[in-house]
């Protein structure tokens, strides 16, 4: 019995995100990082697109970890040179963490012919199909965000 249409495309959706895993993954061993360091670092960049401010306890949620495991990511990432810790110009009691510039160039080195080519590539879509592609994948992060962990094994 053949697949459905949308079956292949949930399976291609999941050899994308296994070989996104395998880039990430060999990225973290090539630069002396574990896993989560690479995830914190993708989510700080993130708030950074967005102009969020990125405080310890806002990446602990975003990772899923607690404060402990939290400060450990923080602790390895700043003696990598990765990110700094910096005050709040405008609350002083407040830290923030900023991505440094030889992570973002690191991040280039390694992603950039990835991004390159997937930019190409939607370019090839006219609007309308860029906007369903658009669509698709923030519903399927949706239905990952709505799914959670029912095992509850964590991050």
């Amino acid at each position: 019995m053949a697949e459905s249409s949308e079956l292949q495309i949930f399976h291609l959706l999941r050899a994308v995100t296994v070989e996104y895993g395998l880039r990430q993954g060999e990225f973290a061993a090539r630069n002396r990082m574990h896993p989560t360091d690479v995830r914190a670092l993708i989510c700080l960049l993130d708030a950074e697109r967005a102009g969020t401010d990125a405080t310890a306890g806002w990446l602990g949620a975003q990772l899923g970890v607690n404060s402990a495991g939290t400060t450990a990511v923080i602790d390895r990432l700043e003696r990598l040179g990765h990110i700094a810790r910096v005050r709040d110009e405008r609350d002083r009691r407040r830290v923030l963490l900023r991505v440094e510039e030889r992570a973002k160039e690191l991040g280039r080195a390694s992603f950039g012919p990835l991004i390159d080519g997937t930019v190409a590539l939607l370019r090839e879509y006219d609007e309308g199909e860029r906007e369903a592609v658009r669509r698709f994948l923030t519903g399927v992060r949706d239905v990952l965000a709505a799914s959670g962990d029912p095992e509850g094994r964590g991050a």
